[in-house]
Parts: C-alpha cells; sequence; structure tokens
C-alpha cells in the first residue's frame, strides 16, 4: 500500500474543498477573539489526526516483524553491542 503522509496530500497552497464543520461555541469564540483561522486550524488537526492514524495502522501492518524483532533482541541481545561507545 502506498502511503501518503498529510503533509504531501496537497500543497500548503492547493486547491480547497468547502465542508461544514460544528464546533464548539466556547472553542468558535475563543479562536475568533485570538484571530485564529478556523480552517487553517481544523487542517493543522486534521493533518496530525491523519498522520497519527497512519502511524497506527503501519504498527499494527507491521506488528508480526516488530515483535520478531523485538524477541530477536530480547533473546540475542543488540547487535554489535560489543563496539558501542556509551
Amino acid at each position: 500500500m502506498t502511503r501518503r503522509t498529510a503533509a504531501r496530500l496537497t500543497p500548503p497552497d492547493g486547491p480547497r474543498k468547502r465542508t461544514t464543520l460544528t464546533i464548539r461555541p466556547d472553542y468558535l469564540a475563543a479562536a475568533r477573539r485570538l484571530g485564529i483561522t478556523i480552517s487553517e486550524a481544523a487542517e493543522r488537526g486534521l493533518a496530525d489526526a491523519i498522520r497519527e492514524a497512519e502511524a497506527a495502522e503501519w504498527r499494527e501492518e507491521n506488528r508480526a516483524a516488530i515483535d520478531a524483532a523485538n524477541d530477536w533482541v530480547e533473546a540475542n541481545g543488540l547487535p554489535l553491542k560489543d563496539h558501542r561507545l556509551f
């Protein structure tokens, strides 16, 4: 599966699609008071959520390999541990 992280979905100045968003009134009032652009903040939050979900998906897809590597290290120790300077 080809991965496209949120940062690479479209350029920052790329096309936008209008959508409806429901926000808590106190958040909306605070954002307006502080001069926060709702759409930009929503995009940043969504990009973070996409990255987190993709990372969780990757970990789940690769769980067997991660577990096997961890088991090997537990049984054999770290590779090249005799050559570490710390």
